[in-house]
Parts: structure tokens; C-alpha cells; sequence
């Protein structure tokens, strides 16, 4: 098992390598030539910019029982068709029961802002977000090494 991370504008990377230190698991960092993120504790990989060109690399590198942290519905929906497990910056496990719900309602905000229609925006970060993402991604490590 391994973690991916699909960088660009994800806010928890600090937590993400903190807890997989604790268990040893390997932390890999995906961006494009503009969010360029090092860390130490993690192997970055820098992509060239280009419309999903990040999350076609990150997805080619997940191999089942991996861990993806994103915040990308359609790339969520490729981790889970390659057996990995998909969860966003606020804790939300993508499954297969939640994942068809998700890619329909943002095909429908994309269809309203389309037809020049407003949709809200998220609600600005708060600690007890990152506090429920961390209580959810131990959760989900345990998980996946009770199965491995």
C-alpha cells in the first residue's frame, strides 16, 4: 500500500505525510509545473500542465489496495475501478455506493454554470476539518491493512 496525492490545491498534504509516517507507508505527491510541492516524507512528481494531465499520471501509478487523496470526482471514480480507495480533504470515503451520486450532481453544477447559472462554492477550511481527515484517513489505513 501506498498513498497518492493529488496535490494541486489539496490542503492537507502536511497531514497526509504526518499519519503515514506513523504507520510507514510510502507518500507520493502528484502536481503540475505550477503548484510545484516538495515535502520531505513524500517523493514528489512533477507533471507538465495540461487539462487532467496530473490525475492520468497519478492514476497510472495506483495499484489495488493503494489510497488516493483527492478532491476530483472522476479521478476518485478511476482509483476505484483499479481497486484503490479514493478519499477527499474533508474525509469523504468515494465508494462504489457514492461515486455514480457524485459524478451526477457535478454534471449538474457544471450544466448550470454552463448555462450561465451560479453554484455555491466551499465553505472556507476549518480545524475541525482537518481533524475529521485525519480521524478518517487512520481509519481507512487500518482498513486497508486489515484486508491486505
Amino acid at each position: 500500500m501506498k498513498i497518492l496525492i493529488d496535490a494541486d490545491g489539496c490542503p492537507v498534504v502536511d497531514h497526509t505525510i504526518s499519519i503515514a509516517k506513523q504507520f510507514k507507508i510510502e507518500v507520493f505527491i502528484f502536481c503540475d509545473t505550477a503548484h510545484v510541492i516538495e515535502k520531505a516524507g513524500a517523493v514528489t512528481h512533477v507533471i507538465s500542465k495540461g487539462a487532467d494531465a496530473v490525475d492520468f499520471v497519478l492514476v497510472n501509478r495506483v495499484q489495488k489496495g493503494d489510497i488516493v487523496i483527492t478532491q476530483d470526482y472522476g479521478l476518485a471514480a478511476m482509483v476505484l475501478s483499479k481497486k484503490g480507495y479514493a478519499i477527499n480533504q474533508n474525509g469523504l470515503n468515494y465508494t462504489e455506493g457514492n461515486i455514480d451520486q457524485l459524478l451526477f450532481t457535478r454534471h449538474l453544477g457544471k450544466k448550470i454554470r454552463h448555462q450561465g447559472g451560479h453554484t455555491k462554492g466551499p465553505k472556507k477550511r476549518q480545524k475541525e476539518d482537518d481533524e475529521h481527515f485525519e480521524r478518517a484517513l487512520t481509519a481507512l489505513i487500518l482498513k486497508v491493512l486489515n484486508t491486505l
